[in-house]
């Protein structure tokens, strides 16, 4: 019998704790790869002030992965005590890749340590920037093993079902599913995407509110143009992922696009609303469905109307594709503006208004990120593993849950409102400008 009381509380805890978890590990799985090519830019050009973007942003990288590892390990501990029926039955196939995961993680925290008691200690700095390389690589490994995990959900396999058990597990194949590559690579490549963007709003502000300084605007270039890159792959990728859900999860896909009857040439709908079944003030695009699902103007779509009622997504989820690929879009117009403007020397790209939208440019990538998570996992419903078990069957009994809400978001408010307080007074009590006049001081140069 499903308590629906505890069920509707461990739901609402999950995505509590998955949405505030997600911010601290996507720039997690982001930043070491951007201070590993600031660092390695600025060996190359012998130019001190990259170095200095290494350094500061390693320092702020360290104080994230610190409430990131309360905020992981949080979601290890619920997953046992809210989705023990998931955990029974699933637990001995996504044992590997959550061990893995820790492993990445433990690998990549291991040379962070060393990298950071390690500065001004080589007299090569290449030396000094290989060990980076472990740390970037364990960051990246750690999405790939967790995501492996939540791929396996969605496309279960690698094992038999006897008598309501997964026996035979072969954890290799149950990690290596059809979902697992193109979610992999859209995390991973999202995570690099929003951590750019997000580096890039700090040294707009930085500019905005008065520090003219060379380092925020070199800053402000090099993210910006990794944020083009990686937004441009982001968009890439999204469309292998639309090809895998007209695939394997066509009910998904027929959820987020309000497709509500099988047929061919079928437009993609952006925007609008839902009005009794039926949309308005949608802007549909002729034929792009059937192009994103099969690359075939002409090719049929399947509908909702080809799957049981229980089955079905729920149909918000639209709006969250919508957010999500909105916001992907502006970021990849925004960035090639701002690359062109500086190619071409266009003056508007130092307007403040301009680096105001860059600003905003980090909140809202962080929100595309939250919007993408929300409508993975909701766009699965209603199953906690696809066609084996209902997100019902997979949830506690318990009568706490509420209680641990309570706890839970007491927690992540402390761990926010410290995050804020600590990065905000390690910034300010030690400025850019102080901290260049000391290097120079020390090495007798000029700190311009």
């Amino acid at each position: 019998m499903v308590n629906e009381e505890a069920l509707f509380f461990s739901r609402i805890l999950t995505e509590l704790t998955l949405s505030f978890h997600i911010i601290y590990a996507t720039i997690g799985v982001g930043i070491p790869l951007m201070i590993m090519i600031a660092q390695w830019v600025g060996i190359k050009k012998n130019d001190e002030h990259y170095i200095l973007l290494a350094r500061r942003w390693t320092r702020g990288f360290v104080i994230t992965v610190a409430v990131g590892v309360v905020t992981g390990t949080a979601i290890g501990l619920q997953l046992s005590l809210l989705w023990p029926n998931f955990m029974e039955l699933a637990g001995n196939v996504i044992a590997l890749p959550l061990f893995m995961e820790t492993f990445a993680f433990f690998f990549e925290a291991i040379f962070l340590g060393i990298y950071l008691y390690t500065w001004d200690r080589f007299e090569n700095q290449r030396k000094h920037l290989l060990l980076l390389i472990p740390v970037a690589v364990g960051a990246s490994f750690s999405a790939v093993f967790i995501t492996m995990v939540n791929a396996f959900m969605n496309a279960p396999q690698g094992f038999e079902l006897v008598d309501g058990q997964l026996v035979n597990v072969n954890p290799i194949v149950a990690m290596f599913n059809p979902a697992m590559p193109t979610k992999v690579a859209h995390v991973v490549v999202t995570a690099y995407m929003t951590s750019a963007f997000v580096l890039a709003s700090i040294a707009a502000f930085r500019l905005l509110k008065g520090s003219n300084h060379i380092y925020h605007k070199k800053a402000l270039s090099l993210t910006m143009k990794l944020g083009l890159i990686f937004s441009i792959a982001a968009a890439i990728i999204g469309d292998f992922s639309g090809k895998y859900l007209a695939e394997y999860q066509p009910e998904k896909l027929a959820a987020a696009e309000w497709h509500f009857e099988t047929e061919g040439k079928a437009p993609l709908i952006m925007y609008g609303v839902l009005d009794d079944g039926e949309v308005k003030y949608a802007i549909k695009l002729p034929f792009a469905l059937s192009v994103l699902a099969h690359n075939d103007p002409t090719a049929e779509v399947l509908g909702l109307d080809k799957f049981p009622e229980d089955e079905i997504p729920p149909l918000y989820i639209h709006y969250l594709f919508d957010i999500m690929v909105t916001i992907g879009v502006w970021m990849v117009v925004l960035s090639f503006v701002f690359w062109i403007g500086m190619k071409r020397r266009w003056p508007f790209i130092h307007k403040k208004w301009f680096r105001w939208l860059i600003v905003l440019g980090g909140p809202l990538s962080i929100l595309a990120i939250e919007a993408g998570w929300w409508m993975a996992e909701v766009g699965r419903q209603p199953w906690v593993l696809r066609g084996l078990m209902r997100t019902a069957d997979g949830a506690t009994s318990s009568n706490h849950v509420d209680i641990m809400l309570v706890l839970f978001a007491g927690l992540y408010i402390v761990l926010a409102i410290g995050t804020i307080v600590i990065l905000s007074r390690m910034f300010r009590k030690n400025p850019v400008e102080r901290e260049l006049e000391d290097r120079a001081a020390e090495k007798g140069g000029d700190p311009r």
